[in-house]
């Protein structure tokens, strides 16, 4: 029941956008082997195609960002040294029931360090554009992918998750 509709006009249950595409972005990923440039797109594949083209690299993940119906981002908590930080980027790790997922909360850094993206008990959307890069996390959330409204894909980055 993303945004508030579960049927369509016909009264015939339709699918989930927001599940299809982190449906494919895991696909994607699972099946990452060489980079090539393509437009940024989340079907875009294979993983890696998000990057500026011309710069060809490893990569292991589509970072990804979920909007709720009011169209603010999704966040959750992360463990960051002494303290509990906040991130609107994720990583698909597992889906399951058909459109559930558990997602990796990845860490927006600039200059190393994590970014804080809170002012005060609020996400503060200016300061996403200090955000230089991403750190893989250890912290993982469950979510039913149809409650999100939209899906915006971030970047294509090597953050070692497949590492032997």
């Amino acid at each position: 029941m993303g945004c508030g509709k579960k049927d369509d006009v016909q009264g015939v249950s339709r699918g989930n956008c927001v599940c299809e595409v982190v449906r494919a972005i895991k696909d994607i990923q699972d099946a990452a082997e060489d980079v090539c440039e393509c437009p940024s797109n989340c079907f875009q594949e294979p993983l890696g195609s998000l990057i500026k083209p011309g710069k060809r690299q490893r990569v292991d993940t589509r970072v990804f960002v979920l909007k709720t119906a009011d169209g603010s981002p999704f966040h959750a908590f992360f463990r960051h040294d002494e303290c509990a930080c906040v991130s609107i980027f994720f990583r698909v790790e597992e889906i399951f029931d058909n459109c559930c997922a558990t997602l990796r909360v990845i860490k927006p850094v600039q200059n190393g360090e994590a970014v804080d993206l809170t002012h005060g008990s609020c996400i503060d959307l200016s300061k996403i554009c200090q955000v230089e890069g991403f750190r893989s996390t250890n912290d993982c959330i469950t979510v039913d992918l149809s409650c999100f409204c939209a899906i915006q894909c971030v970047a294509d980055v090597d953050l070692n998750i497949c590492e032997d």
